[in-house]
């Protein structure tokens, strides 16, 4: 009798249901999913004529359970036992048949007086709720909280406010930091077009892109040339704001992310160095007066390292590469790695000269070796050296 469909058997389909969101789903979209029949796997032809004790039990087992589905029934003929009516199919009338099955309608009450307030606010979320269902559950002790933060970004768009400056009963920063991605996804549906930057992507992009204001993008500028330091001052740290306001009389610019090689670089003449920028490599164009100078980027020779230059070239189409090249991979093969897995480029690049270009592909295609990598720190001092005495610029 176990393999067939017991009144467990029928909660466990149900109870998927409610674990896709589906249930849920109903009570808001218009969709036609009662009554909704269960699959139910019975007794072949061979099993009623030779187990018929079997199948008697079977159907007072789905017998006890009848009430919250409705069974369907057919007529069996026995040679012995006469005219029968067996079970022949399963049914949920309704949301509510299912839900006190499943013992989840106060659960399903609740998402739906949290899904009237969200909706009699920003109607324009129907379609997420419908999505997300369970999400809206998950959070719903803070659910006021949520709904909170939406009704303060539209009634302040482009604040310019810090994250820490918002005044909004009941919800501190930290609040919205620990649910971004959830804010995110209901900011982008419930502020019109005009209150959100849609070139600022991800969450460290968050305040950017619902008009807040960003903590300061910080970039580390090294002075190369003891003659332009700015009241004996060779190392500082700044915003990218200030750092575009700066005036100093050098003749090109060298960018790096390797804090060791850049405190390590040699004094050059009339040259500046910028690293530590990480993620805001992209900022760097924000600057004017790095378009007005040679521009050199000195990264690791790895798919990674090429797609960083080629990043940097969308905005500096001019900048050249440094230590970049086939000779310098080659001169160092007993110092090679292997680049990380999730680090590696695969995509296209289109701003790569001829040589970094053939050279990047080899790597990506792993012409060379597995995830070849040569890492800035591992190139001899002398080698850099060279390097810079041979600049055109100097």
């Amino acid at each position: 009798m176990t393999v067939w469909t017991t009144p467990t058997d029928l909660k466990t389909q149900l109870q998927r249901l409610w674990d896709q969101g589906t249930l849920l789903r109903a009570s808001l979209a218009d969709e036609a999913l009662f009554p909704l029949q269960l699959r139910l796997k019975k007794p072949n032809n061979q099993a009623l004529a030779e187990r018929f004790d079997e199948v008697r039990q079977w159907i007072r087992l789905l017998q006890a359970g009848e009430g919250a589905y409705r069974l369907q029934w057919k007529e069996i003929n026995h040679r012995q036992l006469g005219r029968n009516q067996v079970p022949d199919g399963a049914w949920v009338d309704s949301l509510d048949a299912a839900l006190t099955l499943l013992g989840r309608r106060r659960e399903a009450e609740r998402f739906r007086q949290l899904a009237e307030a969200t909706l009699a606010a920003f109607p324009a979320l129907h379609g997420w709720l419908c999505r997300y269902p369970l999400r809206v559950l998950e959070q719903g002790e803070h659910w006021h909280k949520v709904l909170a933060v939406l009704h303060w970004f539209r009634a302040h768009p482009h604040s310019g406010l810090y994250l820490r400056q918002l005044d909004i009963p009941g919800v501190d920063s930290k609040f919205i930091e620990q649910r971004r991605g959830l804010l995110g996804e209901l900011l982008d549906l419930a502020l019109p077009s005009t209150a959100i930057d849609a070139q600022a992507r991800g969450a460290r992009a968050f305040s950017r892109r619902y008009g807040l204001r960003d903590k300061p993008l910080r970039i580390r500028l090294r002075i190369l040339d003891p003659r332009l330091a700015i009241s004996g001052l060779s190392d500082l740290e700044m915003p990218v704001e200030q750092l575009a306001a700066l005036h100093l009389e050098h003749r090109q610019v060298f960018v790096t992310e390797n804090e060791t090689n850049a405190l390590a670089f040699p004094a050059q003449a009339g040259s500046i160095l910028l690293f530590g920028q990480g993620y805001a490599l992209d900022r760097l164009g924000d600057i004017p007066w790095l378009h007005r100078c040679p521009l050199h980027y000195w990264g690791d020779i790895d798919t990674h390292g090429f797609a960083i230059l080629d990043r940097l070239r969308a905005h500096f189409p001019l900048a050249r590469s440094l230590l970049m090249d086939r000779e310098t991979l080659l001169e160092h093969r007993p110092l090679w790695g292997e680049e990380p897995p999730d680090k590696r480029c695969t995509a296209t690049l289109r701003r790569l000269d001829d040589a970094e270009l053939a050279l990047f592909e080899d790597l990506r295609d792993d012409r060379l070796g597995q995830r070849i990598r040569l890492e800035q720190e591992h190139i001899r001092f002398g080698w850099l050296e060279r390097a810079l005495r041979g600049l055109h610029s100097f």
